[in-house]
């Protein structure tokens, strides 16, 4: 179904409620995501929403505004060919990796293997059991990495939950054997401090360097103690991955005092995030560039030497960014788009209440040469459609789509759906497709959406907290170019030199 309402007026009216309810102050003051390392980026919860704000989502719907409860609208431009619902695996959907003609997704209860032959009839070849928040992936030849950033009993598949405050708790990287695709076998397991929220590969012929991103040390934390200002390197010898280990741990935010660099937070700059440590890392091995999203800044650093990153350039935005949450670069490496994931993920931030600036996109050009290059901000993206009060919503995890001159990327907003939108004028980013469902509720806030929206050989891929996975297709003249672009392996944060 194709949504042709004005969305002039949903712009105009969505979200009133939310100010008369005081949403848009408890925002600007509370500390996204995760308080401690277990989990973070976690799905909200069920929470209730006020009289006031559900009436208006449910006029809204009436109204055709919005679409309704679960129902699909869509650009005309954008085609929804599949939806293969969760099986096995039944915690949250969260990222997802490509190789060949296989899908891989993260689920907090382990990944799935898809074979994408045909997308419009995915099939799943493999399910595997493997609890351990976020479970975010990546792939790399015969091996994939898989992010446990939540406290277990122990490294293996079947362990259990447990306190962080225990000094024999776990949280890491898990290293699987894919050579069999439909029988992955788990060959390695590294212990990361803080864990493993994200990773992000830097591939080599012999070897596969790991960055590892976790943040918010605790005293009381055995393995993941103040400060905590860099990442986690780890060397995974492709011949014998059972090898991995931790070979470097670089600051990326040196300072005195016990809580090291970075942004100090509130107070000092109240509603942004501490800085202590990274939430995820984007790196363009051809460039030897890499973007990191860090809490409370936003770091261009070199990766000439992938053992000892060196950053060139650290901004801030103390006004709009509550959370640095992804980075993506453009080819030419001109451009990072960094997000902001007001609210953690969990709260409804796309709305008049808050407004186009905030929970948004912040677009940055590179500008000058080797280690005197700097970010320089140029403007906002927030996608145009107002969501309910009922839906959390909020830039999250996308990826170029690559049409040679052009900047156009595809992005996940959770229920705010899928945006493709176009940033070649860094100053006036605008929207060219969008994919989304209505509500999951209209009675309360349940977390939902696409957390994961990327591009691959030709099709968009959407991996949705809820719903499961979904394949799109674009048809537009300005992405057509795009289709005749193959790549073998796409893990996103590791961004490949499409046009060399």
């Amino acid at each position: 179904m194709t949504l042709l309402n004005d969305l002039r007026t949903r712009r105009r009216r969505l979200g009133v409620a939310a100010v008369c309810t005081g949403l848009l102050a408890a925002l600007l003051t509370a500390v996204p995501a995760a308080a401690t390392p277990d989990p973070g980026d976690a799905p909200a919860v069920q929470q209730e929403v006020s009289e006031g704000a559900r009436a208006e989502a449910a006029a809204a719907i009436a109204d055709g505004e919005i679409p309704g409860q679960d129902e699909i609208v869509h650009s005309d431009n954008i085609e929804h060919l599949t939806n293969i619902p969760k099986d096995a695996l039944p915690g949250t959907n969260s990222d997802l990796a490509f190789q060949g003609k296989y899908a891989f997704s993260g689920n907090y209860d382990g990944f799935r293997v898809f074979d994408i032959s045909n997308p419009k009839s995915p099939e799943t070849i493999a399910q595997v059991l493997c609890p351990g928040s976020q479970n975010d992936i990546s792939v790399s030849g015969d091996l994939l990495f898989l992010s446990t950033d939540s406290s277990r009993s122990d490294s293996s598949c079947n362990s259990t939950t447990q306190p962080v405050t225990e000094k024999s708790s776990w949280e890491g990287m898990k290293v699987f054997d894919i050579s069999d695709k439909a029988n992955p076998k788990y060959v390695a397991a590294v212990e990361t401090a803080c864990g493993s929220h994200t990773h992000t590969l830097v591939p080599e012929r012999k070897n596969v360097y790991v960055y590892v991103s976790s943040y918010s040390p605790n005293a009381a934390y055995p393995d993941c103690q103040p400060p905590h200002d860099g990442i986690s390197v780890i060397k995974v010898p492709r011949k014998t991955p059972e090898k991995a280990a931790i070979v470097s741990f670089p600051v990326l935010f040196p300072g005195e005092g016990p809580d090291g660099g970075g942004n100090p937070g509130s107070p000092t700059n109240p509603g942004v995030s501490k800085t202590t440590g990274c939430h995820d890392i984007t790196v363009l091995p051809s460039k030897d560039l890499a973007a990191g999203a860090c809490m409370g800044d936003g770091i261009l650093f070199s990766i000439k030497d992938p053992e000892h990153p060196k950053v060139i350039d650290q901004v801030q935005d103390n006004v709009n960014f509550a959370f640095w949450h992804s980075a993506t670069f453009n080819q030419k490496a001109n451009k990072v788009v960094f997000t902001d994931e007001l609210g953690g993920g969990g709260a409804a931030t796309c709305n008049a209440a808050i407004g186009p600036d905030k929970g948004a996109d912040g677009i940055y050009d590179i500008v000058g040469k080797g280690d005197k290059r700097k970010l320089v901000f140029r403007s906002y993206y927030k996608i145009p459609r107002h969501q309910a009060d009922t839906e959390n919503c909020v830039a999250h995890n996308g990826s170029l789509i690559p049409v040679k001159g052009k900047d156009i990327m595809v992005q996940a907003w959770y229920q705010g759906g899928v945006s493709v939108w176009d940033f070649t004028d860094s100053s006036k980013p605008k929207e060219i497709a969008y994919f989304e469902r209505g509500p999951l509720d209209t009675q309360v806030l349940r977390g939902g959406g696409s957390w994961s929206a990327y591009y691959y050989n030709g099709y968009i891929y959407s991996n949705d907290i809820a719903k499961g996975f979904d394949v799109l297709k674009l048809s537009d003249r300005r992405t057509d170019p795009a289709k005749r672009v193959r790549v073998h392996e796409l893990n996103v944060q590791t961004q490949p030199d499409y046009f060399d």
